[in-house]
């Protein structure tokens, strides 16, 4: 498995494509990406959305049509992808599938996604193997703001607990800045669950 990523818009937010054997999933394409989605993949399998905030999903529709490829979102921010309900004129696009926390699998490639609500109502972490890309919930030092419309702190709070107690030893790929590591971003968890 290879992790190709860069990042896009006035937020530099990481777009991954994460390429196996079988073909590639295309994590979280902003606004801009899509050019740089299409100058790499072979054969892209699957958008994978973190969660619904705009710099994350701009490129979505134009990704999915070029590619007839289908769209992951999480479940509680599917509306995000139908509505620009933060007004920045951002492309519409929608889920083909809607995600709880759970398993998924499309071209023979298998992915997970953890239910990690705060910073949006879905936010999401996404594991493809040992990688797992943690949108906008963790980041190397820090977590994802909740003071935006649609956030809430007690959501981040039980997130936080939730991943204080991760079994996994990952590398985490996050919507932001560089990647780290669940133990490393534990102790970090800890203080931002006692600032809350």
């Amino acid at each position: 498995m290879q992790i190709l990523s860069k990042a896009f818009g006035a937020y530099e937010t990481n777009c991954y494509i994460v390429a196996t054997d079988d073909g590639e999933l295309i994590v979280d394409p902003g606004e801009g990406a899509f050019e740089w989605i299409k100058s790499v993949v072979k054969k892209p399998l699957a958008i994978l959305n973190t969660h619904g905030h705009f710099d994350h999903i701009w490129d979505n529709q134009k990704t999915k049509e070029a590619f007839n490829i289908p769209i992951f979102a999480p479940k509680n921010d599917a509306f995000m992808l139908k509505g620009d309900v933060f007004g920045f004129n951002m492309p519409p696009s929608s889920a083909d599938v809607e995600t709880n926390e759970n398993w998924y699998e499309v071209g023979g490639v298998r992915f997970k996604y953890w239910d990690f609500p705060g910073h949006t109502p879905g936010c999401s972490a996404i594991q493809i193997g040992d990688a797992l890309f943690s949108g906008d919930f963790i980041f190397k030092g820090s977590i994802g703001r909740v003071d935006f419309p649609y956030s809430s702190p007690e959501e981040m709070k039980k997130s936080l607990q939730k991943f204080l107690d991760f079994t996994q030893e990952l590398t985490i790929y996050p919507g932001h800045g560089d990647k780290t590591t669940v133990s490393r971003e534990k102790s970090n968890a800890q203080g931002w669950l006692a600032y809350l």
